[in-house]
Order: structure tokens, then C-alpha cells, then sequence
């Protein structure tokens, strides 16, 4: 361990880089620290935690929504190369396998681990309930705080394994009428089906593969966004357990495994943070395919419904550097379970023909 200290105080005498120095410095700390000290409770990616009478996975908010609120925390920023989990390395080989990273550039290359890969699957399979209908409020917000909010009847239902979706847009005028059906197939390999129905073309669209990186009706959410993933697409690595606001978490991260993928999807990577009590995702952020922008998921509501956890309040927020460039908050009310859904709601034809 001596030689270990001192390999890093040599490290840190030569770096000029002042991030690189702060965390060389967390390091030397590690190093003081007991043997049996093996993590750092407060990483750089320590989030914010929830306000006073919070429930579960945040807080519920109250006050108008502005970017100001909705920001990151300075701390919860990506890394800028990515990190080794270390599980099965001696303290003093983790430490200097983290002194590398912070000095070489990584080659890339994801590997799979079977435990975040079987964490996954519990969340795709999770009960998310069944003939549901809700009442959607998207809220908009640009760079300057302008506020843009749009009113939306949602219907979702199971067809065996698979799932079927419609959402209806009953507000503002320009976009009344506005229809989104999505059949998310839970076939490996096999493509969802999305249509987008415009009342001012009087006609459905079909959304390509290649056009589902695109935004979702302006929103900071892309196409890809509203169906689960395709677990055999991506390399999952478990980084490490850690908690936010209260509960522990599973810090989890998803490369695809082809360049087509990630541009299909828009994302280079993702980064998850899935609650171990209930395996619903409560943090995630996401780095823009061929872009140097960068968005962050926060839940900040979620409640539990006939026995289902519902993500009721979510936020999407776009950075690029230190600047919000856009934020999209949805908020759920009214959800229910258990409705009687004929399968014909489920239609390009009704999706065409509205409520």
C-alpha cells in the first residue's frame, strides 16, 4: 500500500489537469483510509437528494416548473472515461487501475457482465400493470424558460408478451387531434411498430428504424425512448451499488453493441441507476450519438398503484457543457388499471379516427 500512496502522490505532483489533481487527491485519501475500506460513499455522481416529506424515489413538486429546478446537480456529470468495477481486484490494484484511467485513454472495447445483464431482464420483466389509461401533461421548457405544455389521454394494453400503446393529444389547438400508436414487441430482433397520425396531413405515418432517434413532438424524449429496450443489443456492466435518497441502487451501464444500433436509438451509451428493492429505473443519463450533448433522467414521483410502481412525474433534461439547452417534464395523473380496452382502440384506423 506505501508503494501504492506513493505512485499516486507522484501522479498528482505532475498533473496539471485541476480534475485530474481532485481526483488523485480523492485517491490519496482512499489510501489513508483502513484496509477494509473498499468504496467511497460520496462519489462525483453523488445526486441531489429529495426534499423533506419526499416519497420513495424524490419529490413531488409544487412549485412552477423552471430549467433552474430542473439542471443536474454540478456533481452528477458523466465521467470523462469510464470506470472499472473493480469486484474482483485488491484495493491497492483498483487504485491503481483508477490512477490509469485517469491518465490513458480507454480503448473502447464493452465487455458483458451476466449479473447487470439478469438485472436488466428483471426490469424489462417487471409487473408494470395492464389495460392502463392516464391522463398525460407534457411541459416544455426551452433555454429561456419558456413554458409549452401539451394535454394527452393515454391507453396502454398487453397482447401476450407484447405491449400496444396509443396516446391521444387533446391540447393545445396546434397539436389537437395528434395521434402516437406503438406495438413494442418483446421478440428479440423483432422491430417495434410506431405511427404518428398529423390531422393536418389526415394521414399516419409510419416511424422508420431510422428515424426513431428523432425527438418525440418536440420533446426531449426520442422515438426510441417509448418502448423498452432490446436486451440482446446491448453489453451491460454493473459499475457499482450505491444509494439515492435513501434507497440502494444498482449503477448499471449499457453499450450497444453496433454502431447502427447506437444510430438508430441516438445514444452512444447509457448509465441506469435501478432501485434493488422494486427494479424501476430512477436516474439515468445518456451520452447523444455523434454529439457532444448529453441528457439526464430523473424520476420525481413514484408511487404505488393497485400494487404497481409508477414512475408519475419524470424529467428529461439536455445539456451540452455546462449549459441546459432544453428540458421535458412529464407528469401522470389519474392512472388506472384494469380497464376494459377493446383491442380495436389499438388501430392505425382508430389512431386516424381519435377519441
Amino acid at each position: 500500500m506505501a508503494t501504492c500512496r506513493t505512485r499516486i502522490e507522484s501522479a498528482f505532483a505532475r498533473s496539471a489537469v485541476p480534475i485530474f489533481r481532485h481526483r488523485i487527491k480523492t485517491l490519496l485519501v482512499i489510501c489513508a483510509a483502513p484496509a477494509a475500506t473498499s468504496t467511497v460513499a460520496n462519489s462525483a455522481h453523488a445526486l441531489v437528494p429529495a426534499a423533506a416529506g419526499s416519497p420513495g424515489a424524490g419529490p413531488c413538486a409544487t412549485r412552477p416548473l423552471t430549467l433552474s429546478r430542473l439542471e443536474p446537480d454540478p456533481m452528477h456529470r458523466p465521467p470523462p472515461f469510464p470506470r472499472s468495477a473493480g469486484a474482483l481486484l485488491s484495493l491497492g490494484a483498483v487504485l491503481l487501475a483508477s490512477l490509469l484511467l485517469l491518465t490513458a485513454a480507454p480503448s473502447g472495447a464493452a465487455a458483458d457482465d451476466a449479473k447487470a445483464r439478469a438485472i436488466m431482464t428483471q426490469v424489462n420483466d417487471r409487473d408494470d400493470g395492464d389495460n392502463q389509461t392516464s391522463e398525460l401533461r407534457m411541459v416544455l421548457i426551452d433555454s429561456h424558460n419558456n413554458r409549452r405544455e401539451r394535454d394527452i389521454k393515454t391507453f396502454r394494453k398487453d397482447k401476450g408478451k407484447d405491449t400496444y400503446t396509443i396516446m391521444f393529444f387533446e391540447s393545445p389547438a396546434d397539436v389537437k387531434g395528434t395521434g402516437f400508436l406503438t406495438y413494442d414487441y418483446a421478440e428479440a430482433g423483432k422491430d417495434d411498430d410506431q405511427w404518428l397520425y398529423l390531422p393536418a396531413l389526415r394521414k399516419s405515418k409510419r416511424i422508420a428504424s431510422t428515424d426513431k432517434s428523432g425527438s418525440f413532438m418536440g420533446s426531449d424524449f426520442n422515438y426510441s425512448d417509448m418502448t423498452k429496450p432490446d436486451l440482446e443489443d446491448y453489453d451491460f456492466t454493473l459499475l457499482k451499488e450505491e444509494e439515492v435518497e435513501g434507497q440502494q441502487t444498482w449503477l448499471i451501464q449499457a453499450v450497444p453493441r453496433s454502431d447502427a444500433k447506437k444510430d438508430e436509438i441516438g445514444y452512444e451509451k447509457s448509465q441506469v441507476w435501478v432501485r434493488e428493492d422494486n427494479y424501476v429505473v430512477v436516474r439515468a443519463q445518456r451520452w447523444v450519438y455523434k454529439s457532444s450533448r448529453m441528457k439526464f433522467m430523473k424520476v420525481n414521483k413514484l408511487e404505488r398503484i393497485d400494487g404497481v410502481w409508477v414512475s408519475t412525474e419524470f424529467q428529461m433534461v439536455t445539456r451540452e457543457g455546462q449549459a441546459t439547452v432544453h428540458a421535458t417534464v412529464l407528469q401522470f395523473n389519474n392512472v388506472r388499471f384494469n380497464q376494459k380496452l377493446p383491442e380495436s382502440l389499438f388501430t392505425v384506423r382508430q389512431l386516424e379516427k381519435g377519441l
